[in-house]
Formats: C-alpha cells, sequence, structure tokens
C-alpha cells in the first residue's frame, strides 16, 4: 500500500472538472489489492477518520475533492481480469480506464456502451455515478450492465454481490436499510440513492457516489460491436430547426441512432476554434451517430437528406463522416466543446454552472425555450450542449465576475425548478457530489434527503464514507 503526506505531492487529488476549492486531506492512501484497502477501512473506521475516495478526477460535482481525513484513490486497482466473448461480459477493477475497456472488449467484437467524454474516467467512476454518456440514447445507463460488484464497506468488510442476488429487506437480505419513500423521476436519472419496491440490493450500490463502500470489483455486461458506425454533423442557421429535427430523429426507428447531440451557437465557436471548416452564421448543429451494415453508407445519406431539407438545413452544410479516420475526427469535435469549458474554467477563479438535467419527452421544447430566454436576458458567457435525444442538455454558465457567480447560482437554481415541475430529474448522469444538494432537495424535498441519510447511517454508522457528497454532512448528525 503506496501512502504519502506531502502535500504539494497530493494536491492533484484536490480538483476535479468542478474547479471546486480548497480541497485538503491528512495523507493519500494507494492500495495495491483489496486486502489492503479493506484493512486500511477497517482502521479509518474505527478511528473516525473520514474517507473520500478518488477515481480519475473527471468528475463535475467535486464528489472527490476532500475536505480533510484521508483520500483513498483507485488508481493502482487496475486490472481487466477477463473479457468473456461468449459471455459477452467484462470483469474489471475499479481503476481501470474507460478507454482501455473500450479498446479490450473491441478486439474481441464486443462492445462496452458507456461513452463518456472523458478520456481519462475509470470504469469504478461510472458505476459510482451511474454515468451514460452519448450512446446512452441507444443503449441506457451504467446500471443496466452492471452484473456483479466487490466493494469493501465502510467497516472494512469485503462484500461480494451479483444482480438478482438479494431484494431489498427480504428474508435473505445480509443488510438491511430504512427503504425511502421518495418516487424517481421516470426519465435516466442519477440524483442520490436509487430506491424502488421490491428493488435488487445491488441497485443501492450504482450512483452512490462513494458514500456506502468502495468498489473494488466489477463485471460488467458488453454488448456486440456494431457493424459500421455512421455519424454527421448538420448545420442550422436557426436553433428552433435543429430541435424540430432533433425530434424527428429521434422518433424515426429506421434511422438505428446510437447518439443524437445538440450544439449551441456558443459551442460552435469552440468548435471552429478546433475547425476552421465550421460553418460561419450557423446558430446550432445536431451530431448524430447511426449504426449501419457494411454497404449501407450511401442508403445511410439517402436516409437523411429529405429530413435535413425539411428542418431548413442544408446538404453544403451537413458533414458525413465517410471512412472511419473521419468518424474518429467527428467524435474528437463532439468531445472538442466539454473539453475545451473544462480547459477555460481551469484558468477562472470561479467554478462554472453546469447543469445535468433530464426532462420526459413532452417537456424538452419548454425546457429549451426556458433556457435560452433565460440565458439570454442573463447576458452571461455561456454554452447548451449534449443530450438532445435524451431531452438531456448540459447548460454551462460561465461567470466571470463575482456578481455573475452569483446570479449563475439562482439561475441554476430556476432551471433546476423548471425540471422539475416538467418531472424531470436535476442529475441524469453526473451526480450530484458536493455542489448540488440544493438541487436534490429542491426535487425530493427535505423529507426525501433525510430518507437518504438514513441509508447511509445503517450502512456506515460511523459516517466515514464520501461525507458531503450527494448530502451534507451535517444531516448525519440529526440521526
Amino acid at each position: 500500500m503506496i501512502v504519502k503526506t506531502d502535500k504539494d505531492i497530493i494536491k492533484s487529488y484536490f480538483e476535479d472538472s468542478s474547479n471546486l476549492k480548497g480541497g485538503h486531506a491528512d495523507k493519500l492512501i494507494v492500495p495495491e489489492n483489496p486486502e489492503e484497502l479493506a484493512h486500511f477501512l477497517s482502521e479509518a473506521n474505527s478511528a473516525k477518520t473520514p474517507v473520500t475516495v478518488s477515481g480519475g478526477g473527471t468528475g463535475t460535482t467535486g464528489s472527490r475533492i476532500p475536505f480533510g481525513g484521508v483520500v483513498v484513490s483507485t488508481e493502482k486497482l487496475n486490472r481487466i481480469i477477463e473479457i468473456s466473448r461468449s459471455g459477452m461480459s467484462a470483469v474489471v477493477e475499479p481503476g481501470v480506464l474507460v478507454e482501455e475497456l473500450k479498446s479490450a472488449a473491441e478486439k474481441e467484437g464486443l462492445f462496452y456502451t458507456s461513452h463518456p467524454t472523458e478520456k481519462t474516467a475509470f470504469v469504478g467512476g461510472t458505476v459510482a455515478t451511474n454515468a451514460s454518456g452519448s450512446r446512452s440514447f441507444r443503449y441506457g445507463p451504467t446500471r443496466i450492465y452492471v452484473k456483479r460488484l466487490k466493494m469493501a464497506l465502510a467497516d472494512g468488510g469485503l462484500f461480494d454481490i451479483r444482480r438478482g442476488q438479494f431484494i431489498v429487506n427480504s428474508d435473505d437480505c445480509p443488510i438491511t436499510i430504512p427503504l425511502p419513500t421518495y418516487k424517481m423521476p421516470d426519465v435516466k436519472n442519477a440524483a442520490g440513492y436509487y430506491a424502488k419496491c421490491g428493488m435488487d440490493l445491488i441497485d443501492l450500490f450504482i450512483g452512490q457516489e462513494g458514500t456506502l463502500s468502495v468498489i473494488t470489483e466489477i463485471e460488467m455486461g458488453l454488448v456486440k460491436r456494431p457493424v459500421n458506425i455512421f455519424s454527421a454533423f448538420v448545420f442550422f442557421k436557426k436553433e428552433e430547426d435543429a430541435w424540430m429535427f432533433s425530434e424527428e430523429a429521434k422518433n424515426d426507428p429506421s434511422a438505428n441512432l446510437l447518439s443524437i447531440e445538440y450544439f449551441d451557437s456558443n459551442s460552435l465557436e469552440l468548435l471552429k476554434a478546433k475547425n476552421s471548416n465550421v460553418p460561419s452564421g450557423m446558430k446550432a448543429a445536431i451530431f448524430f451517430e447511426q449504426e449501419t451494415g457494411e454497404e449501407e453508407g450511401d442508403d445511410a445519406i439517402a436516409l437523411w437528406k429529405d429530413m435535413i431539407g425539411r428542418h431548413g438545413a442544408r446538404l453544403e452544410d451537413t458533414w458525413a463522416a465517410m471512412s472511419e479516420k473521419d468518424s474518429r475526427l467527428f467524435t474528437g469535435l463532439r468531445y472538442a466543446v466539454p473539453e475545451s469549458v473544462n480547459e477555460m474554467i481551469k484558468r477562472s477563479p470561479f467554478q462554472k454552472f453546469s447543469t445535468d438535467i433530464a426532462v420526459p419527452g413532452g417537456g424538452l421544447l419548454d425546457m429549451m425555450r426556458f433556457y435560452v430566454d433565460s440565458l439570454k436576458r442573463s447576458g452571461m458567457r455561456h454554452l447548451i450542449f449534449g443530450h438532445i435525444g435524451e431531452n438531456h442538455l448540459h447548460v454551462n454558465i460561465l461567470p466571470e465576475t463575482a456578481s455573475e457567480a452569483e446570479r449563475a447560482r439562482e439561475l441554476s437554481l430556476l432551471f433546476a425548478r423548471k425540471g422539475i415541475a416538467l418531472s424531470g430529474t436535476v442529475s441524469a448522469e453526473h451526480g450530484i457530489g458536493k455542489l448540488k444538494h440544493k438541487y436534490l432537495e429542491e426535487m425530493y424535498g427535505r423529507s426525501g434527503i433525510m430518507e437518504m441519510a438514513r441509508i447511509k447511517k445503517a450502512l456506515d454508522p460511523n459516517c466515514i464514507l464520501g461525507l458531503d457528497n450527494i448530502f451534507p454532512k451535517e444531516l448525519l448528525k440529526e440521526l
């Protein structure tokens, strides 16, 4: 087990993509096997030492940033234990990079479905937040692919659980928890603890943001690798045309879409810095990926030609990936926007205010108009991009003064309330972390947050794991 105490050495663990400031810890622990981790947690639990779990540092809500105690990094738990072609599954440790697992799976003709922006994301982090990424339009979130988890609990006990093995509070369930009564929205959701009558116990530990256990091994389901992926950028002179194009495209089963993504005019300005060929004067763009067969490239173009024309776009302003090289270029451009935003934020004294709201299908246009009108009135620098196919856009507000930061905070809360009023979620894929407590309380009420705190206390009586993630640590003192 590696132990570091030099603050200059461990300070990189006090940051992530949220730009949350002020992180600090007494030491860094890097276990090299689950037994070392379990032993350390047993000692920390006895001493009531706070423990913050650190993954790849790509999170956006500050969940890995410690405020005291000890950081435990999973970076050395990084083995790909098995890729099973016949079983269509992978067994990995949490510190494996998403890109490494994707590459290993594809060599076996398989496909790892989670497709986050960050290339350095850890697989364990995708489980801890129930991440999804752009291709969840086709494949859904991480949760549905988790078959088994090995974990170290707060007291140092090692726990191995398989999907379907235990139903919460059934007679044979080894863990008793006070099952929450709040109702989750019927959209992709990563806001707080999973709760459902008759739920599978394993689902409690997916999306728990390092507050209930430290994951040491994951068995993930994989899918068959697509034969070919056709992708395209379609540019629009009116943002409403892009919205309506996406509505038609996502509801057309013949499109066979993997993903459908949106970029506003401010996002396109960032793209233009990466690729000068981005057409000028455009207000929005749609990027989509479609699964096709080996010889279906021309057919794919024909399918989209009429739809593009019906929504005010031109073929001359449409880019189609006609080779694997083009497809990789397009994927890189899709990732360039959030990557550029993160680079800008690192140079700023202020944190960004980023939404992760998803709403049911009927609420998309209402939500988009609310975003656009509110941001226009605010006058603040911003971008809107993300998973329009799932009614899940990321609004990034980039304040440049202290007064703008306060206005951005207030506006973000209004966006959260609007999403909730439309029966949506305040976090569809990034989790709550330390920055979005207020949004979660708006969604579930104080009673719902207290129910989460009771779950936490039941599994972690000494309250050492992931303090201030999901809900304020002060609530635990009230129980």
